[in-house]
């Protein structure tokens, strides 16, 4: 009975099968079985079918193909592949066979690769040297540079790149002053002992770490390490090139700008990150927005970014002569580690911030957590999805590219409204209305509840003359008008209470007076919300919601604005009982009852009027008061004499 169930495999183990049909290339099949032993993406091995493929039917769902190979060419390809594992690998792989029949005159030939504990390389014919195969995904791909060394450690065949010695350097490349200081920053500085004997290479910081300096194989000659040369050395850039940072902010969305401020970082890393993070902390500005009538919110969290530089720091790959890059746009930052996410991290894990701690540079993590510059135990991706979700901030995104891990922090979209905000304010300013009106428009259609979008469409239609590019908006977009802030509301009802004879006019009317009548405002904006409602012949929401406000607010209770419009307010509604009692279709009683109101109603407007006559100061103010005083008095004697009429 055949072990291996061929169409499962087919429809399960796409990444652990290699399916070769004719088998045209015998070194392709020996370098396959290697990438399987080496076992890079942890799949434990994988299996080599010769004499099949995959295919699809005509439903375009998976097919397997069996065409087997001959019995002669059975043994050759057998033979001549397990004499190359034998004598062209290193160390050799012994492949498992097994024979699955296909016809009378036809077998598959299967190999089953096991994954090892060893790093495997294979010399092919013709070859100088030896290569290193891998699988990543359904290819077989030769190891290079960052995944041969991340290959080569994971198998134990050399040590982290972090804690090898380093052959080019010397202990007096050590700066023995930033060492103490480390030291005593992270609290491992021992006053009884001499500053020498932590360069001992028995001398340990900690049984996480290995010793600062380690004893040349041959010479036994005292050498750092290459995190205490990153760590404690003055010019980290005289051994490994790609070891700076470089900041640059641009006031545009990408790199067209044509000037841009720049900071070229040296020094060790520790200073490298907190120079970093003190350029950027300028980025997480607040923005103070009182229009909105919503907090004061950040730009970035400060969190996100601090764990965001630190994490390009500390787990780059310092091989590649690249520096760690970090780009401030105007809507976002680019923060740029050179090197590939390790294997050992899954990819979708990773970008939600639940893959298992890995560190590349483990001695580096280690320091930077004692000096309360990293997180412990790979809290760092969550830390940063957490406080950018905290902030209201869009999710953060990660392009993991084979030579390079990109985090790219986007700013509060807050900031970015605000600042087209200001440049649609400077149009208006500038005379460029039609502009203006365009961006507004773009921005109403993105978040129609955008308070401030709307005062400046209401400013727009003031200086057109155009009340029905309001009006139009509120039918169109279908808002909740109680859900706008009073002032934005107060603006509306300045704007629309131009348009004459529009019933839908009246419907909003009524539901800005409610709802901005019941608002606490400041004095200038009460003020023009009597205006705005007087204007909008709502004459009982003025009379009552001035009333409230000299309750509530006893010194603007001598306010000639309040005043003189609650007093026009009255006069309006008095006039309006005048009409009723000089009706020929009211009764006696109405009639009577009228003019009673309307006396009323005149008493206290002339109340009113009198009152703001005392306080006023200025000679046009009280022109304009005097003419609504000997209107009054037109209408109280009209009231007088209700038999005439």
């Amino acid at each position: 009975m055949n072990k291996i169930d061929l169409p499962e495999l087919s429809k399960r183990e796409s990444e652990r099968v290699e399916w070769k049909e004719n088998v045209a290339d015998i070194e392709d099949v020996v370098k396959t079985a290697v990438a399987f032993a080496n076992d890079y993406s942890n799949l434990g091995g994988g299996y080599i079918i010769c004499g099949a493929r995959e295919t699809k039917d005509e439903h375009g769902f998976q097919k397997l193909e069996q065409t087997g190979l001959t019995s002669i060419r059975f043994k050759e390809v057998e033979n001549r592949v397990l004499a190359e594992l034998r004598d062209k690998v290193f160390p050799p792989i012994i492949a498992v066979i097994e024979e699955i029949p296909v016809s009378d005159d036809r077998r598959i030939l299967a190999f089953i690769i096991p994954a090892t504990g060893n790093a495997h390389n294979y010399r092919a014919s013709g070859k100088d040297s030896s290569t290193y195969y891998i699988r990543i995904g359904r290819e077989t791909r030769e190891a290079r540079n960052g995944i041969l060394r991340e290959l080569l450690v994971k198998k134990n065949q050399i040590e982290p790149w972090d804690r090898r010695i380093n052959q080019s350097a010397t202990i007096d490349d050590i700066d023995l002053l930033s060492l103490r200081e480390y030291l005593k920053e992270m609290s491992l500085w021992d006053n009884n002992k001499p500053l020498e004997d932590y360069l001992s290479p028995t001398e340990r910081l900690s049984v996480f770490v290995p010793p600062l300096t380690g004893k040349e194989a041959l010479t036994e000659n005292l050498k750092p390490r290459n995190f205490s040369l990153l760590l404690f050395s003055k010019d980290p850039l005289k051994f490994f090139q790609g070891a700076y940072t470089v900041v640059s902010i641009y006031k545009g969305f990408d790199r067209s700008e044509p000037t841009a401020e720049r900071h070229q970082l040296i020094g060790s890393v520790v200073e490298q990150a907190k120079k970093a993070i003190q350029i950027l902390n300028t980025e997480t500005y607040t923005a103070f927005d009182k229009k909105d009538n919503l907090p004061n919110q950040l730009k970035y969290p400060i969190r996100a970014l601090q764990e965001a530089v630190i994490n390009s720091i500390v787990h780059r790959d310092y091989e590649i002569d690249q520096p760690t890059r970090i780009t401030v746009f105007t809507d976002r930052i680019e923060i740029y580690s050179p090197g590939s996410l390790p294997r050992a991290i899954n990819k979708d894990k990773f970008v939600e911030g639940k893959a298992t701690p890995f560190w590349r540079n483990q001695s580096l993590a280690y320091f930077f957590n004692k000096l309360q510059l990293a997180q412990a135990e790979g809290q760092g991706i969550p830390t940063i999805l957490r406080t950018m979700k905290e902030e209201g901030c869009p999710d953060p995104k990660f392009e993991i590219e084979e030579e390079s891990v990109t985090c790219i922090l986007p700013a509060h979209p807050r900031h970015t409204l605000i600042k087209n905000l200001h440049e649609i304010e400077n149009d208006i300013i500038i005379g460029k209305h039609d502009i203006a009106l365009k961006r507004i428009e773009d921005i109403l259609k993105q978040d129609e509840y955008n308070f401030r979008a709307i005062d400046l469409l209401c400013e727009i239609s003031n200086i057109k003359n155009n009340p029905n590019l309001v009006l139009n908006f509120l039918s169109s977009s279908k808002i909740e008008l109680s859900k706008l802030n009073p002032s934005t509301l107060i603006n509306i009802a300045e704007v629309i209470s131009h348009i004459k004879d529009n019933p839908k006019v009246s419907e909003i009317a009524t539901i800005i007076s409610k709802h901005a009548a019941s608002a606490s405002l400041e004095e200038r904006e009460i003020e023009k919300a009597v205006i705005a409602l007087k204007k909008l012949h709502q004459n009982e929401e003025v009379i009552d919601y001035v009333k409230r406000i000299f309750v509530e607010k006893p010194t603007l209770s001598t306010n000639i604005i309040l005043l003189q419009n609650r007093a026009r307010a009255t006069m309006d509604m008095a006039k309006i009982c005048i009409d009723t009692g000089k009706s020929k279709d009211s009764s006696k009683m109405i009639q009577a009852k009228a003019w009673n109101r309307a006396r009323v109603y005149l008493d206290d407007a002339e109340r009113d009027l009198m009152k703001a006559l005392d306080n006023v100061t200025g000679l046009v103010e009280k022109d304009y008061l005097m003419r609504d005083l000997d209107f009054l008095n037109r209408m109280k004697r009209m009231a007088q004499r209700p038999r005439k009429y």
